[in-house]
């Protein structure tokens, strides 16, 4: 035993010698900064333009002479996506490569809830750690300025503060693993079609106030390392390399260290990606080919081009060297970072994860006359109507599409929280398309109908007559024209003649429930004649679990919408007035010229303002139970610019069942200088609360909640005078105002 002690030691002792002698770059116990530095000394110019580019659909290179790994990227921010062949987008046939599918970024933040977004990022960035990727390409921040935007789904809605909120605790749980966030996409792109072509002017107030914020928080406070940039341009300059948005906002501003990434084909320019802030380049079609054939990498932008301006001295080696020094240190705190654990994959962590998520984030609309929870104590005979109730939802929508280990239908979880207490017959009521496939990932499911749309309603009538409880499961579903990366949507309206079919049922079942799948506010027509209304957005493998937990009651919903659902798009500020928020197509140039006329007034800020009642106002969402406010009070009724106010207000459960409210600080400014919403949201909080239980929720403001943005002056100013604060349960259901005066 002592021989081999003596034995054990003596290896020990020469691998700690050869670490000492390992360069820095190497040594992954040396201080990052140290690392970096030390392999910009190493490595050549042709190394340092290397790792500018991408090698692959999804990697970039390291430097294999110095030890310094690959840097691995893939699509999120809803689940891992699976692999692809080198060149191509299509799939490499892994068997291995399923994930779990977490709910959109609608659903998190409609929990308005930090906690579940650190849940969300620790338990997806365990996945893509288990997957040996570095860099999940996500989460998305854009505002929701427009419901008809394809892409709205993957975002956090439209207010600011809401976004900032949920955003940082998501990176914080995603980088634990050693895997960066890639948070975009910066900025301004706010819908998909003309997305390469859209020239976005917007006033400097309306930027800092609504489009900044959560991407400042991002870096700021969450820490991301690394930043997507946008397809769209601002001021004549594709965002990809927009001198203003990537060197003077974001490095230059917020002092982000980490490194821009290109979106896909993103790059059009040498010259100015070498300039204007771009670190890292993907899938750029240089070389003319179409989108998704294979790349000449060699004839990226940051390529050989750059390396031929080097070489002549149309490019300078500092800004060489600050791009590389970016993407080093990103491989040093990913793919190089010492200590990653393994991760994990497909647990059932992961699953409880989504479940819970999920029903938090469903919102219960309406419920007239309390027809929810489903009273499963007389054995009801349920029935269930609406492709989407059977409808696979991971696949497609664009780079979001994920492959599944499972999903759980709206149907099957339905029929599995009630059996035996409930008998859950099926009616299909309308068909959508038949099809269900991205880049060679498919549904295996056959929608093909032969059935008229007359016949499908004949049918799930007369079976309604039958029911002592109707659930209607439709909504959009993620095809071209609905919810999708790369399109808008055709209408405010549901596809496919759904209303008809819910109008139908209503006549003649008065305990109608519609659950409505999307990710953006719908048209309702039937609003009044239903009983009630879920929206269940689009959430995952355990979609259908979760949606059962919330109609059975396991669950009390507490979820509340991230955006306003407005009554009439007309009654969308960019869309008021018969304006087309896609702008005008330049007549010399494929360029759309779109202008941000409403300024600071998106979302419930325009309808507050302007006095237009939506349909379902911003922050809006039902309890199977009932709070009470109190009286909101403050600390003090004066506060100058250096003090802050601590604002309280009692909140009471007053009904039989525990539950969550989120309770909704919103200040006014008086009496301004310069027009400013009714108000605005400043802070939130959710609180659990058992029957008859209070608790009194405390928000503390400062000089920032008070203050709008001058863009003369470039900076935050408060005017001093009288302000309201609102404790509300909605922007349009305020419940306790409080006035105070700013000195």
């Amino acid at each position: 035993m002592k021989h081999c002690i003596t034995a054990l030691t003596a290896i020990l002792a020469g691998l700690a010698a050869a670490s000492a002698q390992l360069p820095p770059c190497q040594d992954p116990a040396a201080p990052i900064e140290q690392r970096v530095e030390d392999a910009l000394q190493r490595m050549t110019t042709a190394e340092k333009v290397a790792i500018l580019h991408a090698q692959s659909k999804f990697c970039s290179p390291g430097v294999k002479r110095l030890g310094i790994p690959e840097l691995w990227t893939t699509d999120g921010p809803h689940g891992v996506r699976p692999e692809v062949l080198w060149d191509e987008w299509r799939q490499a046939g892994w068997t291995n490569d399923s994930c779990v599918a977490f709910p959109a970024l609608t659903c998190l933040a409609a929990t308005w809830n930090p906690d579940m977004a650190a849940l969300y990022g620790q338990s997806i960035g365990e996945e893509a750690l288990y997957r040996g990727k570095d860099v999940l390409l996500g989460p998305g921040v854009n505002i929701y300025r427009t419901p008809l935007n394809g892409r709205n789904f993957e975002y956090m809605g439209e207010d600011p503060l809401l976004a900032s909120r949920m955003v940082v605790p998501y990176i914080k749980g995603v980088q634990a693993n050693g895997v960066a966030t890639c948070v975009k996409h910066f900025a301004l792109n706010n819908h998909e079609r003309n997305r390469h072509t859209t020239n976005v002017s917007v006033d400097d107030r309306a930027l800092y106030e609504i489009y900044l914020p959560a991407f400042k928080a991002a870096v700021n406070e969450g820490g991301t390392w690394s930043i997507m940039a946008a397809y769209n341009l601002h001021g004549d300059q594709h965002l990809c390399h927009n001198k203003r948005f990537l060197v003077d906002i974001l490095k230059n501003e917020w002092g982000f260290d980490g490194a821009v990434l290109s979106d896909w084909g993103g790059t059009h320019n040498t010259d100015e990606a070498i300039t204007n802030g771009l670190d890292l380049e993907f899938g750029s079609w240089t070389n003319g080919l179409s989108n998704g054939a294979s790349n000449a990498y060699a004839n990226y932008y940051l390529a050989d081009p750059y390396l031929n301006r080097l070489a002549d001295g149309r490019a300078d080696t500092a800004t060489l060297n600050e791009k590389a020094r970016r993407v080093l240190r990103l491989i040093f705190r990913t793919a190089a970072r010492p200590g990653k654990g393994p991760g994990n994959m497909c647990s059932e962590a992961h699953y409880a994860a989504a479940r819970r998520i999920a029903g938090e984030g469903i919102v219960l609309l309406r419920n007239r006359g309390g027809v929810l929870p489903l009273d499963l104590s007389r054995q009801p005979r349920i029935l269930v109507v609406g492709e989407n109730a059977l409808r696979m939802m991971t696949v497609g929508g664009g780079s979001s599409s994920l492959k599944v280990q499972r999903e759980v239908s709206p149907l099957d979880g339905l029929r599995a929280a009630t059996a035996g207490r409930a008998t859950v017959t099926y009616a299909r009521g309308y068909a959508g398309d038949a099809g269900g496939e991205f880049d060679g990932v498919t549904t295996g499911q056959d929608l093909t109908e032969t059935r008229t749309p007359a016949e499908l309603i004949d049918e799930a009538v007369g079976m309604a007559r039958q029911a002592d409880y109707v659930i209607f499961v439709g909504g959009l579903n993620k095809s071209a024209g609905q919810d999708c990366e790369d399109a808008d949507r055709a209408s405010l309206g549901l596809p496919y003649g759904q209303d008809a079919v819910i109008e139908a049922l209503a006549a003649v079942n008065p305990n109608l429930i519609v659950v409505n799948i999307s990710g953006n506010a719908v048209a309702m027509p039937w609003n009044d004649r239903v009983g009630a209304i879920l929206q269940a957005w689009y959430i995952g493998s355990e979609a259908g679990n979760a949606i059962a937990d919330v109609l059975t009651g396991r669950v009390n919903p507490s979820g509340k919408l991230p955006m306003t659902f407005p009554a009439a798009l007309a009654d969308v500020p960019c869309h008021a007035d018969g304006r087309d928020y896609l702008g005008t197509r330049r007549a010399d140039a494929d360029i759309w010229d779109v202008s941000y006329d409403e300024g600071v007034l998106v979302g419930y800020r325009w309808f507050d303002t302007k006095k237009i009642k939506p349909l379902y106002a911003f922050g809006h969402g039902l309890s199977y139970t009932t709070f009470e406010y109190g009286k909101l009070t403050a600390d003090r009724d004066h506060i100058t610019a250096a003090d802050s106010i601590t604002l309280t207000v009692p909140v009471t459960n007053t009904g039989s069942l525990a539950g969550a409210e989120t309770v909704q600080l919103y200040i006014s400014d008086v009496k301004a200088s310069v027009l400013r919403p009714a108000k605005e949201l400043k802070a939130f909080e959710k609180v659990y609360l058992e029957p008859g239980q209070t608790k009194n929720v405390s928000f503390t403001l400062g000089r920032d909640a008070l203050a709008y943005f001058d863009a003369d002056r470039h900076e935050w100013v408060a005017e001093p005078g009288r302000f309201k604060a609102h404790a509300a349960a909605s922007s349009a259901d305020i419940r306790s105002t409080c006035p105070f005066t700013l000195d």
